[in-house]
């Protein structure tokens, strides 16, 4: 992931075991107050929000341990396509995009972020400023050139 990812992930985990955790423990609390738990439905909805609170906690902790951040601004920029690099394309019908690829987390197609795991970033993994290559869409095909490879 990126240095930003891992930031992203490390404040939203401080949210959830800080403000998030605390909120819905108080909402159990308040719940049962309300007298038998078998049909009280705020207590069960307080419970069920518990689950996915620890559930995506545990998924950010994972994804923090098992992950390797990487820094593509303190590589030395060589014009080849690597994670974290932003990717400017030319396509055969002379429209311009620019895309940086990143972890999946991090992927938001209207911020120009496409996962390391898209179809798209495999094609151009690996390959150099200058290079043309064809990619194959749902809609047909698509020939690109790489106009310029980024380090930012």
């Amino acid at each position: 992931m990126t240095p930003l990812g891992e930031s992203l992930l490390r404040k939203e985990l401080k949210k959830l075991k800080t403000v998030d955790r605390s909120a819905v423990v108080k909402a159990i609390a308040q719940a049962r107050e309300f007298g038998d738990l078998k049909e009280n439905a705020e207590y069960h909805a307080a419970k069920e929000q518990q689950g996915l609170i620890e559930s995506r906690i545990k998924n950010i902790e994972s994804k923090l341990t098992d992950s390797q951040v990487i820094d593509v601004t303190s590589i030395q920029s060589t014009g080849k396509v690597i994670f974290g690099t932003t990717v400017e394309l030319e396509d055969n019908e002379e429209d311009i995009v620019s895309y940086q690829i990143v972890g999946e987390d991090e992927a938001d197609v209207a911020q120009s972020k496409i996962s390391i795991n898209s179809p798209l970033s495999r094609s151009l993994i690996g390959k150099n400023e200058g290079d043309v290559f064809i990619f194959k869409t749902q809609t047909g095909t698509k020939e690109y050139t790489i106009i310029s490879v980024k380090h930012k």
